[in-house]
C-alpha cells in the first residue's frame, strides 16, 4: 500500500481529510487514483474522479496540498456529468472517424445528456444515428487512456490550426492570458477541454443514446456560423437508460400542449406570444382551481385583493426590481394621446409606467394605506395577481413558460415574534392543497444566503434559524441549498415529482426584511414606536398557467372529477331515446354536474371512443332498456365495458355529484 511506504518518499506530507472525519497522511504529489488505491483495492478499481476542497479533478492529477477529499464513484451523482462528458468526446471521435473533414466546436454534458456542435458544410440525418453508435460503443471498447496534457499557448494554437480545427484555435486565442492551457488525448484523438474526465474510455458505460439534431450559431451569436448540433443521453446502465426513454415516451403522450388540442382547453397564436388563449374547456378548470384555492385560503384568514396592472416606474426603483429585473418588464410611457392629420399621436414627457410582473410592491401599497397597530398584525393578503414578464421567445413553452401569467400570490406582514408560527401555519396549508391535488411526492429545501445579499449577518441567522424551525415543528425534512436565497432573505422551496418521476418546482416561500425597509411599511409596535413588518412572500400553486400545465401531465389528461371540464356525456344507444337521455342530462345538470349530450346518429362505440380520447370521465349511456327501468350505464374513463355500472338515475346523481364535490367540501 502506498501508505506503508510514504514515509521513505522525499517530500513535504500532506493531510486529506474524508466524509466521514477519517484523516490520513500522504507524500505530496499523490494521485487520486494513488489515494483510492491505497483505501482499498475494489475503490481503487471503483474511482472514477475525486472531489478535492469542492473542486473535481481527474484521478491522475498529482495533489499539492491538504484538503477536504471525496472519491466519486459510478454510485455519486458526480458520475452522470463525467458520464456525459465523456460521452461528448466520444460522440465527436466517432463523428470525425465517420465523416472526414468535419470540425468540432464544443461538446458539453447538460440535463439528463450531452451534446456536441460540429462545422461541416453537409449536415446530418438521423439515419446516421446507428453508424456514429455503433463506432461510439467500438471506441468505448478500445479502452484508450484519457489523458490530460498541460500546452503553451501559441504551441496548441499551432496544433489545432494544423489539424484544420480553426474554431478551437479561435478558442485559444480568446481565453484569458493567465489560463492554462489543457488538453485531452484518447488515443490519437485530442480535445481542448477543461476536464476532469474518466480514467479511460472503457469507464464510460454502453448506457447512451442519440436523440436529435439541431442548429446553433457558434458562440451562440446569430452572426456567426450555423453548426450541427448532436444531442444524446447517457446514463449509469442500461436500466436506467431504459427507464429515460420510458419517461420521455410517457411524457410526448402527456404533452400538455397536445392534450389541449384534444380536449378543447386552450391555444396560442404568434400574434399574442406567451399569452394564453384560454377555451371554455380549460377556463373550466382554471375556475374551479381558483375557487377551490379562494375557500382554503378564505379559511385560512386571507384578506383578497386587487391591484393595479400598471405602476409608476419609481416603486420598482425603490423596491430594486428595477435595477435586478428592467429587461423582463414590459415598459410604457405615460404620454397623453393626441389627434392630428395623421392620426393619434403622444405628446408629453411623463413617466415611465411599468406593467407589474411580480405583485409585491402594490400589496406594500395597501397595507401602508391607514395605519397599522402591532395588534393588527398578521395580516394575510391574497391576489389572484395577472402579471407580465418579457420572456425570451426562445424560451416560451405552452403553458409551462408564458409571458402573461397570474399567480396565487399573497404576502403575510407579520412581527418577528410571528414568523416561526405564520411558517408553520403556511406548511399546513400547503401541504393539504397539494394532497388534494393528488401531488404528495413533495421534497422541501431551505435556500440559505447568497455571497451577495442585503442585510447583516445577524438578521440572516435570525431568518434562517426561523424558517428552519418552522419546518422542525412540521415534522418535514428538507434539503439545506447553501447560497441559493433570495437577496433580500432565505426562502423555502417545493420540489413535486409528478406521475412519471419528473420534478417540478412550483409554491414558494420568502422572507423579506428588505422591502418593507426600501418601500418605508410601518406599523406602531406595543412600546408606541413605528417597527418595520417582516414580509412573507408566498404562493401555493405559483403560475396558474403552469400548475394547471403540470396537472393536465400528470394526470394525463384524466382530471380528476371535480377539476374535469366537462364531467359526464350522456349518450343514447338509438335516436328513439334521445328524450330519454336529454331528460337525464338535465337532471344532472340540475344537481350541479357538468353536463353534455352527445345525440348524433353515430354507433355507440363509435361515440365512446371519442369521448375517452376526448378524456371525458364518465360517459352515461342510455337505451331502450334504460329508458324503460328508468336506469343509466355509467361508464368510467380508463376502465372498460366490463366494469360499466347500471343504476337508477337517483342513486346515479347521489353517486356522481358526491364524486365531483372538491376535496375541502367533502364531508370529513
Amino acid at each position: 500500500m502506498y501508505a506503508a511506504t510514504k514515509k521513505k518518499m522525499n517530500g513535504t506530507m500532506i493531510e486529506l481529510t474524508f466524509p466521514d472525519g477519517n484523516k490520513r497522511e500522504y507524500a505530496k504529489g499523490i494521485t487520486g487514483g494513488g489515494v483510492a488505491s491505497d483505501i482499498s483495492i475494489s475503490l481503487g478499481k471503483a474511482a472514477l474522479a475525486i472531489e478535492l476542497d469542492g473542486q473535481m479533478l481527474d484521478l491522475s492529477r498529482e495533489i499539492e496540498q491538504s484538503g477536504q477529499i471525496r472519491i466519486i464513484t459510478i454510485r455519486d451523482d458526480e458520475a452522470l456529468e463525467l458520464i456525459r462528458h465523456d460521452c461528448a468526446h466520444v460522440l465527436a471521435e466517432a463523428v470525425q472517424d465517420l465523416f472526414p473533414g468535419t470540425q468540432v466546436t464544443i461538446g458539453p454534458a447538460i440535463d439528463n445528456g450531452f451534446y456536441y456542435d460540429f462545422a461541416r458544410d453537409e449536415g446530418f440525418s438521423t439515419d446516421d444515428f446507428a453508424a456514429i453508435e455503433k463506432r461510439m460503443g467500438e471506441i468505448i471498447d478500445r479502452n484508450d487512456p484519457i489523458v490530460r496534457e498541460v500546452w503553451d499557448r501559441d504551441k496548441a494554437i499551432k496544433l489545432f490550426t494544423d489539424m484544420g480545427e480553426t474554431y478551437k484555435a479561435e478558442l485559444i486565442r480568446d481565453l484569458p492570458e493567465t489560463e492554462e492551457i489543457s488538453l485531452y488525448r484518447q488515443g490519437n484523438w485530442v480535445d481542448l477541454c477543461l476536464g476532469p474526465h474518466l480514467p479511460s474510455t472503457g469507464k464510460v458505460p454502453k448506457a447512451f443514446k442519440l436523440m436529435k439534431l439541431a442548429g446553433a450559431y457558434w458562440r451562440g451569436n446569430s452572426n456567426n456560423e450555423m453548426l450541427h448540433r448532436m444531442y444524446g443521453t447517457a446514463w449509469r446502465n442500461p436500466k436506467e437508460l431504459r427507464l429515460h426513454l420510458h419517461q420521455l415516451e410517457e411524457a410526448e403522450k402527456r404533452d400538455h400542449r397536445r392534450l389541449g388540442r384534444d380536449m378543447d382547453l386552450f391555444h396560442l397564436q404568434d400574434e399574442a406570444q406567451g399569452s394564453i388563449f384560454w377555451h371554455a374547456n380549460g377556463y373550466q378548470i382554471w375556475l374551479a382551481l381558483e375557487n377551490y384555492i379562494r375557500r382554503r385560503t378564505d379559511e385560512d384568514g386571507y384578506q383578497e385583493v386587487k391591484t393595479p396592472q400598471l405602476l409608476d416606474k419609481k416603486f420598482w426603483e425603490l423596491s430594486g426590481h428595477w435595477e435586478k429585473f428592467r429587461e423582463a418588464m414590459f415598459v410604457v410611457p405615460d404620454e397623453v394621446p393626441s389627434l392630428d392629420d395623421e392620426g393619434p399621436v403622444l405628446q408629453g414627457d411623463g413617466p415611465l409606467m411599468a406593467i407589474k410582473p411580480m405583485n409585491c410592491p402594490a400589496h406594500v401599497q395597501i397595507f401602508k394605506h391607514g395605519q397599522k397597530s402591532y395588534r393588527d398584525l398578521p395580516i394575510r393578503m391574497a391576489e389572484f395577481g395577472c402579471c407580465h414578464r418579457n420572456e425570451p421567445h426562445g424560451a416560451l413553452h405552452g403553458l409551462m413558460r408564458v409571458r402573461q401569467f397570474t399567480q396565487d400570490d399573497a404576502h403575510i406582514f407579520c412581527t418577528p415574534d410571528q414568523i416561526i408560527e405564520e411558517t408553520i401555519r403556511f406548511l399546513k396549508l400547503f401541504s393539504t392543497v397539494y394532497t388534494d391535488m393528488g401531488l404528495t411526492d413533495i421534497k422541501y429545501r431551505l435556500a440559505t444566503r447568497p455571497e451577495v445579499r442585503a442585510g447583516s449577518d445577524e438578521v440572516w441567522d435570525q431568518a434562517e434559524s426561523a424558517l428552519a424551525q418552522a419546518l422542525d415543528a412540521a415534522g418535514l425534512q428538507y434539503e439545506l441549498a447553501p447560497g441559493e436565497g433570495a437577496f433580500y432573505g432565505p426562502k423555502l422551496e417545493f420540489h413535486l415529482t409528478d406521475a412519471i418521476g419528473r420534478s417540478w418546482q412550483c409554491g414558494t416561500y420568502q422572507l423579506d426584511y428588505v422591502l418593507p425597509e426600501r418601500l418605508d411599511a410601518t406599523y406602531i409596535g406595543a412600546d408606541g414606536d413605528k417597527h418595520r413588518p417582516v414580509m412573507l412572500h408566498r404562493a401555493i400553486l405559483g403560475s396558474m398557467e403552469r400548475f394547471i400545465g403540470i396537472l393536465i401531465e400528470h394526470y394525463a389528461g384524466n382530471m380528476p372529477l371535480w377539476l374535469a371540464p366537462v364531467q359526464v356525456i350522456v349518450t343514447p344507444i338509438t335516436s328513439d331515446v334521445d328524450e330519454y337521455a336529454q331528460g337525464i342530462a338535465d337532471q344532472l345538470s340540475a344537481a350541479g354536474l357538468r353536463v353534455k349530450t352527445d345525440l348524433r346518429n353515430e354507433k355507440i362505440n363509435y361515440k365512446i371512443r371519442e369521448h375517452s380520447l376526448a378524456k371525458i370521465p364518465v360517459i352515461a349511456v342510455v337505451g331502450r332498456k334504460e329508458a324503460e327501468e328508468g336506469s343509466i350505464a355509467l361508464r368510467f374513463l380508463g376502465e372498460g365495458a366490463k366494469h360499466q355500472v347500471m343504476m337508477s338515475v337517483e342513486d346515479a346523481i347521489t353517486r356522481l355529484t358526491g364524486d365531483a364535490l372538491p376535496p375541502d367540501l367533502k364531508a370529513e
